[in-house]
């Protein structure tokens, strides 16, 4: 047995490149787990840097000098930036307003509704299951409230953290497109000189993950327009706020559109009841995330590495366990990183095999 795990271990990390890269990989983890609150600023900023930077690098190839684009191609991303505040941040506001006031009527018709279940189907839903849920959805209600007080009271503060967020980012964004070579170079400083391996997996990588980056924006902003069409076609309530969060559930692939599709489905039930126009709107959301997956999704991320969906189900839920929000974001680039790794890694192993 000994003997095995020798060979094993000199076969899979006899070459110092691969010391070299598995160093890398826990460095990366550690500061990400540790500080990726801390670090969120500079991670939205490093997405749009590295989707503002193609639109840059396609169009050098007008001979346009890339310091004059830098600065073209940000005001462009400030003007669009500002309009969106402008625009989508009053409607949301106003439909979270509207959302907030209409709660309790929500909540008394669940009650209402469950209440009556033990009499529709006796012997199949008891009155003390009844009793059960109803004391569980008041706990959760009690939780609503308490978290909107305390979002009331902390309102200060958050407001201060996204003011300073959107000044922060654009000046991030703006210094990684201009200083994009220095930065580069400055971190490749701290990496020895043996990263053969290295510097071909982030090749691999950084292709993979703007491919799905750029992708998935487009994704998103299609999916958003598609459904804030049909919700406010049938005159669902809400549309603005629903149909940004089905957009941005794509990010998590599988899951977030069955997660989604409960807010929808209830909101349409409290505003027509069981009526022609909720099952039109269950229809249309069923339709329109068959468009999504069946044709927009493959067309957008046609040159992304296909990755099992198992592989998928178990970094969204691994990356979402370890860091929340930005671990579900994140969870397929970190798959796709993963599996170039064990790809070149494999690939080094076999080499120095047959050297040997």
């Amino acid at each position: 047995m000994k003997h095995v795990l020798r060979r094993w271990l000199r076969r899979y990390f006899s070459d110092p490149q691969v010391l070299i890269l598995i160093l890398i990989l826990v460095a990366g983890f550690v500061v990400f787990s540790l500080f990726s609150r801390m670090l969120a600023p500079v991670l939205v900023a490093v997405v749009l840097s590295v989707l503002l930077d193609s639109l840059i690098t396609w169009l050098m190839r007008f001979n346009v000098r890339r310091e004059t684009l830098v600065y073209l191609v940000f005001l462009l991303f400030v003007f669009v930036f500002v309009d969106l505040l402008l625009i989508v941040l009053p409607l949301v506001w106003r439909q979270v307003s509207e959302l907030i006031r209409d709660l309790p009527g929500m909540v008394s018709t669940i009650k209402a509704t469950v209440s009556t279940l033990p009499q529709k189907y006796p012997g199949v839903i008891t009155e003390e299951t009844v009793d059960r849920a109803l004391a569980i959805l008041s706990e959760e209600i009690e939780g609503i409230g308490g978290g909107i007080v305390k979002l009331s009271v902390v309102s200060a503060k958050g407001v201060v953290e996204i003011v300073v967020y959107l000044v922060l980012v654009p000046f991030l964004v703006f210094f990684m497109l201009k200083d994009k070579k220095l930065i580069l170079d400055w971190l490749s400083g701290f990496i020895p000189e043996e990263r053969g391996l290295a510097v071909l997996v982030w090749d691999e990588v950084y292709d993979q993950f703007f491919n799905y980056l750029r992708g998935k924006v487009l994704e998103i902003m299609f999916v958003w327009a598609i459904n804030y069409a049909a919700f406010a076609a049938l005159g669902l309530k809400y549309s603005v706020i629903l149909s940004m969060l089905v957009g941005l559930a794509v990010l998590v692939p599988y899951i977030g559109a069955a997660v989604m599709f409960v807010p929808v489905v209830l909101v349409a039930f409290f505003q027509w009841g069981l009526g022609a126009h909720t099952t039109w709107t269950v229809i249309a959301y069923l339709a329109l995330h068959a468009l999504d997956g069946n044709l927009v999704a493959p067309l957008l991320l046609s040159r992304v590495v296909r990755i099992h969906p198992v592989a998928i189900i178990v970094a969204i839920l691994v990356c979402g366990g370890l860091w929340g929000f930005w671990g579900l974001v994140f969870a397929i680039p970190l798959a796709t990183l993963m599996h170039a790794v064990l790809r070149a890694w494999k690939g080094t192993a076999e080499a120095t095999a047959e050297q040997a």
